[in-house]
């Protein structure tokens, strides 16, 4: 079976802001046009997240919200701390917990981790700007298995709001 892995970076934040800490940095005009932007093109191609495994920073969780009315009502969605600045041990841990009946997950996120995550699934270097999403797959039985063929994974596209 096919497992289907969207890698996406956070839109792109406003650095102009009182937020207390980077944690809280909310995103900024372009970021909010971005995000759903990308969720349209995801949808086009057929890329709907069953599942989504995001960071619980403020832009992470604004890039999702502003991506949702996109997607499926019933997509199972989980903020997690461990997620925020992580790379790929942390992904692999939060991917071997989704439900083997799940085959697409879209992963939110920052860098420098995520691009060091498309290259640990892919050994394609890929920079990833604000709100850029790699699409990856690989044949695995479960999520687990598919954590386990980090290198084999195969880059399908990467989708940048400026190519929209």
């Amino acid at each position: 079976m096919q497992r289907r892995l969207i890698v996406m970076r956070h839109a792109k934040s406003d650095w102009n802001t009182s937020a207390q800490s980077d944690h809280e940095r909310p995103l900024n005009g372009r970021g909010r046009r971005d995000a759903p932007r990308i969720a349209a093109r995801l949808v086009e191609l057929g890329w709907q997240p069953e599942e989504v495994v995001s960071s619980d920073s403020t832009r992470t969780t604004e890039t999702f919200e502003l991506m949702a009315n996109h997607f499926s009502d019933d997509l199972t969605v989980r903020f997690l701390g461990s997620l925020y600045h992580a790379g790929p041990a942390e992904l692999a841990a939060a991917l071997q917990t989704i439900p083997d009946s799940v085959t697409t997950v879209m992963a939110i996120g920052h860098n420098p981790g995520w691009s060091s995550v498309v290259h640990w699934l892919t050994e394609e270097s890929v920079g990833l700007t604000t709100a850029n999403a790699a699409l990856c797959h690989v044949e695995a039985d479960n999520w687990q298995e598919a954590v386990h063929l980090a290198s084999t994974w195969q880059l399908e596209e990467v989708l940048r709001p400026r190519d929209l």
